[in-house]
Order: C-alpha cells, then sequence, then structure tokens
C-alpha cells in the first residue's frame, strides 16, 4: 500500500508542479505528518524532491525530471472506462483505483496532451444521478460488480412489487440510467428451472438498490455467446417503453404547456410536440402525447395544471375532470373550514391548552 501512495504522490507533483504538504495530503487522502515522510523516502530513493519554504512554498520535482515507471493494473485499466464517472466509480469500490490510473496515465501523456486533459477535466464535469432525487441506497453493488468482473454465480433475494423472491442469477453486466443501477443478469426461466447455465434460462433487468441480500453461489459461469450489454440495453429500453406507453392521449396545450411537456414527459412529450398542429390565434396547439394507463396519465397530465385540456379519449377527459373536481372540492373552504363553513377539528395537530 505504501509504494502505491509513493509512487501517486510522484506522479502528482510530476503531473501538476508545485503543491503544498496539505494539497498532497488531501488528494492521498493521508495526514500531513505522512507526506512529510514519503517526500523523505522518495528522497532516498533518488527522486529528485526540493522543498520551497515561504508562504508560497511547497514541494515539486527538479525541473526536467520524470519517470515513465507507469504502468496500469488490470484494476487501473480496467476502471478508466468510468473516467468521466467519479461517483458511479466510488459505488463499485473503484475511486481509489481510478484516480491512481488517472494520474499514470497523465504522466505517460506527452507535455502538450497533457495539458489538454488537464484542461478537460477543469472544464467538463459529467453528473449522472437525476435531479431532486435522492440516488439509491446500494449496499450490494460492489459485491454484485465483482461478480460481473469474475463470471461468479450469485444467490440473491430480490423485492419486487408481489413480495420478496429468493433467486440465483449469472450477472451479466451493470448499467446505469439517471443515477440509477441496474443489473442484467440470467435468471431461471420459471418454465425450466434447472442449473443457471441453461440455454433456455432469460436474461432479465433487477434494479440492484432491490437486492435484499446478496452472496456468492459458485461459478464461474459461460457467458452466452455474443451477448452485448448496449445492444440488450437499448432494445430493453424500447420495449418497456413501448409496454408502458399503449395509449394516446390528444391534448390542446398553451404555449408554456409547449415548454412544460418536453419536462414533464421526456421523449414522448418532444415527439408529440414535432408532430403538433399550427397554433391558433391564442398560440394554442394540438398535439398526441403517447401515455401510460389512464389512472397513470391522469395524474401525469395533472402536473400540467391549467396549461393543458385534455381533448380525449373520452374516459381519460372525465378522469382528468372528476381529479378536478375533487381537488376544486377540497380546496373550496378556507383553511380548516367545510364547504358548509364549520370548522373542521385539528386532527393530528399539537394544540396548547
Amino acid at each position: 500500500m505504501r509504494a502505491d501512495r509513493l509512487l501517486s504522490l510522484l506522479l502528482l507533483l510530476q503531473n501538476r508542479g508545485l503543491m503544498t504538504a496539505a494539497g498532497l495530503a488531501s488528494e492521498l487522502e493521508v495526514s500531513v505528518r505522512t507526506v512529510y515522510r514519503d517526500v523523505e523516502a522518495l528522497g532516498a530513493a533518488g527522486v529528485p524532491v526540493r522543498a520551497e519554504r515561504g508562504p508560497e512554498g511547497g514541494y515539486r520535482l527538479v525541473e526536467g525530471y520524470r519517470t515513465r515507471l507507469t504502468g496500469l493494473t488490470d484494476a487501473e485499466a480496467g476502471s478508466l472506462f468510468l473516467a468521466g464517472l467519479p461517483g458511479p466509480a466510488g459505488d463499485l469500490g473503484l475511486g481509489a483505483v481510478l484516480a491512481s490510473a488517472q494520474l499514470k496515465v497523465e504522466a505517460a501523456l506527452p507535455g502538450e496532451l497533457a495539458d489538454q486533459a488537464r484542461r478537460v477535466r477543469e472544464r467538463f464535469h459529467l453528473d449522472a444521478p437525476a435531479w431532486f432525487r435522492d440516488a439509491d441506497p446500494v449496499p450490494h453493488l460492489e459485491r454484485i460488480s465483482g461478480a460481473v468482473w469474475e463470471r461468479r454465480v450469485l444467490r440473491t433475494r430480490y423485492r419486487r412489487w408481489r413480495g420478496e423472491v429468493d433467486r440465483e442469477v449469472c450477472p451479466l453486466g451493470l448499467v446505469l440510467k439517471g443515477g440509477i443501477w441496474y443489473l442484467v443478469a440470467l435468471a431461471e426461466n420459471p418454465e425450466n428451472p434447472e442449473n443457471p447455465e441453461n440455454p433456455e434460462n432469460i436474461v432479465r433487468t433487477y434494479r440492484v438498490s432491490r437486492f435484499q441480500a446478496v452472496e456468492e453461489a459458485g461459478g464461474p459461469f459461460t457467458r452466452p455467446a455474443g451477448f452485448d450489454l448496449a445492444a440488450y440495453w437499448a432494445e430493453s429500453s424500447r420495449r418497456m417503453e413501448a409496454a408502458l406507453r399503449q395509449g394516446t392521449a390528444r391534448l390542446r396545450l398553451s404555449p408554456r404547456g409547449r415548454k412544460l411537456l418536453p419536462m414533464q414527459f421526456g421523449a414522448a412529450g418532444v415527439r408529440a410536440l414535432r408532430e403538433a398542429g399550427p397554433p391558433d390565434g391564442e398560440g394554442w396547439v394540438e398535439v398526441e402525447l403517447s401515455v401510460e394507463s389512464e389512472a397513470v396519465a391522469t395524474g401525469d397530465l395533472l402536473r400540467l395544471g391549467t396549461e393543458a385540456e385534455v381533448l380525449g379519449p373520452p374516459g381519460l377527459r372525465r378522469a382528468v375532470a372528476g381529479a378536478v373536481a375533487v381537488l376544486a372540492e377540497r380546496y373550496a373552504g378556507e383553511e380548516g373550514e367545510s364547504r358548509d363553513g364549520t370548522v373542521r377539528p385539528d386532527e393530528g395537530r399539537c394544540v396548547g391548552r
């Protein structure tokens, strides 16, 4: 561990130039005293580290000194595919490995390319999670990712909508979508529940946060020949959207409603606007929007408020009108007052005596 840290310290000085002991300690996640000892160890090993005193001082390598001791370990090489995703890399237990790999790659680049890589890192940042939503708790993610890498069968307990189920799965890959981790895995075919490598077993998608327990059950298993994770995910996403959005709503949208539609309905809203009819004299347009079931669509469309009118189908229009009527009745009186003017008793409040 200390050898890895000494190499990281050396590469930090080579890549960034003058750095304070506090700055090095922060990068390496050690104490300042440990940095002092490590700098002395580098000097004893023949690395020309110069200490500069004063408020603008710190440590730097002697001008012109460069090391080519930058070979990547297997784990570091694999972690580079997550170079733009420091948060997810940390979720997978690869945060420190990724930082070490990036330092080594940067040190091996010619000066001009190294400067360009630093500028990219300073100016562009990818934040994977969606807005206004806490990340899913994923306590089993690191173990699952290890099983994906090593092709180990997992014995799991998974929470579905209908309750928990125990199942052995062969993990094929992990996908990060909108800040949520999903596992793609071979699972038993309910009609043919034999060993995990049965060719008739089916590929399924699991939300990682719903795993209640995970343990290794054996392996390595044989991956399906020609399985393409990206292609599977694209096709699975298309099928899921087609299954969910089986209905079509006709809407009339205000100018503001046209701006809200893509924000509330994503790609379906964009497609609807692309095929919208011409605006009327007040700027309202008619669109056809792919929606889910009537109950789900009612709640979704109410989020557009007064900026939209449901024109059809009739059942959906009646459902939205019914929901609006209930809301109108609920908010008809003053706070704490029913529609007949009587004061409602305080429920669930702590009332002083």
